[in-house]
């Protein structure tokens, strides 16, 4: 049953929705060079994170501080296929063993790996950016939801995780290109990404992408399984006694969230032509958190937001003060946790929805049509309708 509530917020989302649409395919295309659009691309990338976040930490109550791993291994995926793409025998001619790529050379490797060799074909790897960090995730969730670890140790432990992959991928340099990462990526089925209209087409597929995650997390939030979310994060207790796995729902979003931040991953190496493990670690997936809780936590249009006006505050504020820039940013959070602790989306919901109603009904008025509330009855002075 859809109540009046329900409705207003879903009629709020989806006009926030266009406007974020409107925004990010027509106002900053017009507006930007191909340069700092491809900035704002690399913003939108972490706003896949972003929106993951909002799913398992504001609504799940999952604080993960490792989502710069999901994020690395689906760009590591793809980055592998555009490698071997740009690694043909021709191209590779002047090397030790020609056909692989070339930091294996480097590394005396003969042989292309058995676990490169999938990475041949774009479905392979296409299926592989969502397939594997949802499986690492679903086994980290596996490991420690069954066993009813979350919390600040959930918290503690993805951030392990996160530094562990980071020096596994930098000490596995002869197989994933070490700390440099995986460079100098040029095609996709041989159309040159490096070109500016590429970069522009690979902007607007980005955003559609994008668009897509938010109303796929939307669908989340309003099915029954977003109400058992939002139920797990106020008394899991009682959702447990109720009936129902906790362990099951914390995994499923856990690789859902996993899931959007392979897709970010891939995006920005399709978009830059890199990938290496500075996007794995502990500090990448820090920020990843500050994009949500900037945004809103419980606001995934909020998240998206989040993600570009942090960056560009970071492109502001490393262009102007490089010296200054991390003091200036980490201000920025403190600033705006303390004055707003449910994020941008919280001055939304604190001060602008609740003008909405007296602004539509002086519009309304201005043209001579009886005011109407939020139910669209009309609203009479000293009548109030039975709800």
């Amino acid at each position: 049953m859809t109540t009046p509530q329900t409705a207003t917020a879903e009629r709020s989302f989806w006009i926030g929705f266009t406007i974020l649409a409107a925004l990010i395919l027509l106002v900053l295309p017009l507006m930007l060079d191909v340069f700092r659009l491809n900035l704002v691309g690399r913003y939108l990338t972490y706003a896949f994170v972003a929106v993951g976040l909002v799913l398992c930490w504001g609504y799940g109550g999952i604080l993960s501080l490792g989502q710069g791993v999901f994020f690395g291994l689906g760009g590591y995926c793809l980055a592998m296929f555009l490698k071997l793409e740009s690694s043909t025998p021709e191209a590779t001619a002047i090397q030790s063993t020609p056909g692989i790529p070339d930091f294996m050379d480097w590394n005396q490797i003969t042989a292309l790996p058995w676990f490169w060799e999938p990475f041949k074909s774009l479905p392979v790897a296409l299926i592989a950016i969502v397939v594997v960090p949802a499986v690492f995730a679903y086994v980290i969730g596996v490991a420690m939801f069954k066993r009813r670890v979350g919390g600040v140790y959930f918290a503690i432990i993805t951030q392990a995780i996160a530094a562990i992959m980071t020096i596994l991928i930098i000490g596995q340099q002869g197989y994933t290109g070490g700390i440099n990462g995986i460079t100098d990526l040029r095609t996709l089925l041989g159309w040159d990404i490096r070109t500016d209209s590429a970069k522009t087409i690979l902007y607007f597929v980005n955003a559609l992408l994008l668009l897509a995650t938010l109303v796929l997390a939307r669908w989340i939030l309003t099915s029954r399984l977003g109400r058992i979310l939002v139920a797990m994060r106020g008394k899991e207790d009682r959702v447990r006694f109720s009936g129902y796995s906790v362990a099951n729902f914390k995994i499923f979003v856990f690789c859902v969230a996993a899931a959007m931040s392979g897709i970010g991953g891939a995006m920005f190496t399709l978009q830059f032509g890199f990938m290496s493990p500075s996007f794995v670690g502990i500090v990448p997936s820090i920020e990843m958190v500050i994009f949500a809780a900037v945004g809103g936590r419980l606001s995934i249009l909020g998240a998206v937001y989040g993600a570009l006006i942090v960056n560009w505050a970071k492109s502001i504020f490393s262009e102007a003060f490089p010296e200054l820039w991390l003091l200036a940013m980490g201000g920025l959070f403190i600033a705006v946790v303390m004055a707003f602790p449910n994020g941008l989306a919280g001055l939304y919901s604190v001060y602008v929805a609740p003008m909405l109603p007296r602004i539509r009904a002086w519009a309304m008025s201005t043209r001579g049509l009886p005011a109407r509330d939020t139910d669209g009855q009309i609203s009479k002075p000293g009548v109030t309708h039975a709800r």
